[in-house]
């Protein structure tokens, strides 16, 4: 079959049109699938005095705005909090633009952007299992409508897609770590065909802390199988002063920085919540078996290369 290619860029000069149509078909599922379980969308927040601080070195992209320095949005996670909390509806969601300057190392990664989209979604009041359940539905949705309207592009492509079967397997990150060390996440997803959950990872100050089992987090990412690695990183939120003051300091990080969201917090204006945010081009590198991440999209941009438009 020919294939239809659109202009990219001169790193990747030409995307198979095959890609953007599963995207098209991928994205469509998503608002539908949210829309049916009565999520609100919200539009996305470019620029943020704050932003995710993230539980792994980045660079930080920053402008000056009349005196006031901006951050380009890394993730909506505190803007979704602040929303989930101010409205009494089930939950949100934001196709929501991100920059995150990640270092070169990551450049032969196969999964990691500089410039990136991701479905951000949180749930007001719920546990982390109720969110669980509301992505592998989510997951199921999207494989379902792409075979079903891209038989032609996912043939010449030399793509079958299998459709997984719920509830999701559930592993521990503790556990996968004492099984396979330090990558435990790879060699999970090597050698899983279906995708599946890892839980409680030491990471970002706003992730709850399982009150039953202090040192331990009440989070999760969603992996894919086959080593196409992360979808989806997420958890339950702390929400109370105390706890959110003490945790930034435990990190060594400064509270003046998250000064208006910890004065929210100060006044009782959050509430209990988890979500997470899915990366659209890792989900659309996965439904189309593309081993790079830069061939997904026109106008890739990857850590440590060099651009142009």
């Amino acid at each position: 079959m020919q294939q239809t290619l659109i202009y990219s860029s001169p790193q990747n000069e030409f995307t198979d049109l095959s890609i953007l149509q599963i995207q098209t078909e991928a994205l469509k599922a998503i608002h539908d699938y949210l829309y049916e379980q009565k999520l609100i969308q919200l539009m996305p927040v470019m620029l943020s005095p704050i932003t995710d601080p993230l539980n792994h070195e980045t660079s930080d992209a920053r402008i000056n705005y009349f005196g006031q320095e901006l951050q380009l949005t890394k993730s909506m996670i505190f803007h979704k909090q602040l929303a989930i909390a101010s409205c009494t509806t089930k939950g949100i969601y934001i196709m929501s633009p991100n920059v995150r300057l990640e270092k070169p190392l990551k450049r032969d990664s196969g999964r990691h952007l500089i410039e990136f989209s991701q479905v951000d979604i949180e749930l007001r009041e719920v546990k982390a299992l109720k969110f669980m359940e509301l992505l592998e539905g989510l997951i199921i949705s999207i494989i379902v409508r792409v075979k079903e309207k891209c038989t032609k592009e996912l043939k010449s492509l030399g793509v079958s897609l299998r459709i997984p079967k719920r509830p999701f397997k559930i592993f521990s990150s503790e556990e996968l770590k004492k099984k396979y060390g330090e990558d435990f996440e790879k060699e999970t997803s090597l050698k899983e065909i279906d995708p599946f959950w890892i839980t409680d990872y030491q990471r970002e100050f706003y992730d709850k802390e399982d009150p039953k089992r202090p040192g331990h987090y009440l989070n999760y990412d969603l992996i894919y199988p086959e080593g196409f690695g992360e979808a989806l990183s997420g958890g339950e939120r702390d929400f109370k002063y105390e706890i959110l003051l003490r945790k930034i300091k435990e990190r060594y990080q400064n509270p003046d920085v998250f000064k208006f969201y910890l004065d929210k917090a100060k006044e009782g204006k959050l509430v209990a919540s988890a979500g997470g945010g899915l990366g659209i081009e890792r989900l659309v590198r996965f439904l189309t078996k593309i081993p790079h991440i830069r061939d997904v999209s026109p106008f890739s941009k990857v850590p440590g290369e060099y651009y142009q438009i």
